[in-house]
């Protein structure tokens, strides 16, 4: 994964961008009807069950909209939340605050359903000693949003962007002229290149994996589609070589059983590409 500067730096550039593209030359609707001197206070209201995220990002909002705003916190990153809960108050300009609803609404529904559903699969992995990944398929812009998520939801962040780590996949691996060139070629680049990134190498059959084992130098073994007993078998041949994950289609009826085959990751882009907005609302008070 990047750095926490480097990430800070993601969100920063996902609000001024979200901010430019939501405001532009200014809040019309607010500035028509609200005068500049109005102050107001409004409450971030739970209309849902699950687990909330997006508090520490919404102050970020906040602050860079307007820096007297004032945010009162009764709920935190994390919890459990249920229908009528109030997460924090904001309170200050009637006009900053209306100027951040819609980002903070639109970022924390979206990572409270992310955070939400990994922590539903993290709980389903209990006491396995497996733990569940996240991918790149993520919203355009806001990969931050929701790998940060993630983490709120009890998950862990595969490798950030394609800068940060080497994933050889079946398309590398082909276009490279198979596994022992694609391992060969990339150790060799990131000698040249005085690079230091972990490499990840993905396997489509027993074959391949024993292929990988032969070359060395890997991180993690992407053991792809297979089935459960062919992945008992992947993880008795790698032992203690290097580490292992399990992907392609795991969903949380196969879950825990692909776990039980001993694998120490699994990734799921279900987490970020297949759910549903938390309902979440703020209201004036």
């Amino acid at each position: 994964m990047i750095s926490q500067a480097q990430f800070e730096k993601e969100i920063e550039g996902i609000i001024a961008n979200a901010v430019r593209e939501d405001v532009g030359d200014g809040d019309h609707s607010s500035l028509a009807c609200i005068p500049e001197s109005t102050q107001g206070k409004a409450k971030l209201l739970v209309k849902d069950n699950g687990v909330i995220a997006g508090v520490a990002f919404a102050k970020k909002v906040f602050e860079y909209v307007d820096k007297n705003l004032k945010i009162e916190t009764l709920i935190e990153d994390g919890s459990q939340v249920k229908f009528g809960d109030v997460v924090f108050y904001v309170e200050g300009a009637s006009q900053s605050i209306l100027k951040a609803e819609r980002l903070v609404l639109n970022a924390m529904q979206r990572m409270s359903a992310i955070a939400t559903k990994t922590k539903s699969y993290v709980d389903l992995l209990e006491g396995t000693g497996t733990k569940i990944l996240d991918t790149r398929k993520t919203t355009p812009g806001i990969r931050a949003l929701e790998k940060w998520a993630v983490k709120i939801g009890g998950g862990e962040n595969h490798r950030f962007a394609l800068y940060d780590m080497i994933m050889l996949k079946d398309n590398h691996i082909d276009f490279a002229g198979g596994v022992t060139a694609a391992i060969t070629k990339t150790k060799t680049y990131l000698k040249t290149k005085n690079k230091d990134l972990k490499i990840i190498v993905e396997a489509r059959n027993l074959q391949e994996i024993e292929e990988i084992l032969q070359n060395g130098g890997v991180y993690r073994i992407l053991i792809d589609n297979f089935n459960y007993e062919d992945t008992r078998t992947a993880v008795k041949l790698i032992g203690d070589t290097c580490l292992t994950e399990s992907s392609g289609g795991i969903n949380e009826d196969t879950l825990r059983k692909y776990a039980e085959c001993g694998v120490n990751y699994i990734s799921s882009g279900a987490l970020t590409h297949s759910v549903y907005n938390m309902d979440l609302s703020l209201k004036a008070v």
